[in-house]
């Protein structure tokens, strides 16, 4: 018998795309499912961007590129990172990947070795404590419920720390929970990491722009944190440009060089046409992100107070990103007769086939008594959604 790596077997299949496939065979079967489950904007790419691809087509931008992209792309990368967060990098200093996700993988494949503790708060998105698993780290995953608005303290931070710990992984605003960490808070973290100065933070900042308190704070902006902290980034989510797959780091320079030397091995530089279109999105105007987030705030705002009012649910009032979290432990235990809701992937599971909604059990993120719903649809879907939800929890006692 033929086996696959024990580096394979122990990971977990991702439960996103597994909700999305299972939702999409209801649907080809001709089940009207309405899908709270994908994390990605529903908007199309702004036109500048697309005829920016159009035109690197034309111009031949069909060679290999750099391993770390082009350096137009990463000079407009830097460009931005002065901008907007008043960092200053060099093109040195940015590497570009498929994807913020490869960006995070390539960090942590390149930072841990073999029992290097990675610290994790959760919820945490999916992938990074099996990014760890295959770096042949050990997760340590640091809890924050509802009640601390899914954000970790200083204190909890500091006990986490043992001498093993060699990377903090930071998402904000996050995934699945759209809570955001403030400056105050960054800073509280940041004296905890003062003390560790061998710690390195591997800062997930691709929700920035998706924003509803008016500024995105970076741990890199405060003084001592930057030179040990790996910003993570891309165009996906701000711009609507999931499947164009760019993303980038930036950071000290040794991690960029190691990265690169890591990409240089295994994929080579990102698609060179996806490449003129990141730069574009980085270079162009910035309105169709702005008119994205005011999208993404009216609909947060709307699924918050159509949640709050089904019965059992615990809500907080997510401040970016495009996710509800909400806590539905009350329904553990509960039945409609045919099924018997355990957790919330039973629940999510229960949804799908009763209320065709598809939305994320919170076990694969760290959270088993909270579901994921994507609020990246439309209004009506989101009103219509809810409606199915409270009608299918109605029937559990």
């Amino acid at each position: 018998m033929t086996q696959v790596s024990a580096r394979l077997a122990s990971l977990s299949p991702s439960a996103t795309l597994a909700m999305s496939q299972k939702s999409g065979e209801l649907k080809a079967q001709g089940v009207d499912v309405i899908n709270l489950s994908v994390g990605e904007p529903d908007f199309n790419t702004p036109e500048p961007i697309k005829e920016a691809a159009k035109k690197a087509i034309d111009e031949n931008y069909s060679r290999y590129s750099p391993v770390a992209g082009y350096p137009t792309l990463r000079n407009a990368i830097v460009a931005k990172l002065k901008n907007e967060n008043g960092l200053e990098y060099t093109a040195n200093q940015i590497s570009c990947a498929n994807g913020a996700k490869q960006s995070v993988c390539n960090t942590i494949m390149v930072l841990v070795n073999p029992g290097d503790e990675v610290i994790i708060p959760a919820p945490f998105w999916v992938s990074y404590p099996e990014m760890v698993k295959l770096a042949e780290g050990t997760p340590v995953i640091v809890a924050a419920g509802i009640e601390q608005d899914f954000k970790i303290t200083p204190a909890q931070l500091e006990a986490a720390i043992t001498p093993k710990t060699k990377a903090l992984i930071l998402c904000s605003p996050s995934n699945p929970t759209g809570s955001v960490y403030s400056a105050e808070e960054l800073a509280g973290l940041a004296e905890v990491l003062k003390k560790h100065p061998e710690i390195i933070v591997i800062a997930d900042e691709i929700y920035e722009h998706i924003n509803y308190i008016g500024k995105h704070s970076s741990i890199a902006q405060i003084d001592g944190m930057k030179d040990r902290t790996v910003i993570v980034n891309g165009v996906s989510k701000a711009y609507a440009m999931t499947g164009w797959r760019i993303g980038f780091i930036a950071g000290p320079e040794w991690i960029v060089k190691a990265v690169n030397k890591l990409q240089g091995q295994y994929t080579s530089g990102p698609c060179s046409v996806s490449q003129k279109a990141a730069e574009a999105a980085y270079t162009g105007s910035q309105a169709p992100v702005e008119e994205m987030r005011q999208a993404f705030e009216r609909r947060r705002d709307l699924i918050v107070s159509l949640a709050k009012e089904v019965p059992g649910f615990e809500v907080n009032q997510p401040e970016g990103a495009f996710y509800l979290f909400p806590k539905c432990s009350y329904y553990f235990g509960k039945t409609d007769g045919t099924r018997t809701i355990e957790n919330a992937d039973d629940l999510a599971m229960y949804l799908l086939e009763v209320a065709h909604v598809a939305c994320v059990g919170g076990t694969s993120f760290g959270a088993p008594e909270c579901i994921r719903m994507s609020y990246a649809t439309s209004d009506e879907n989101i009103v219509e959604a809810i409606k199915r939800i409270k009608t299918a929890l109605a029937a559990l006692k």
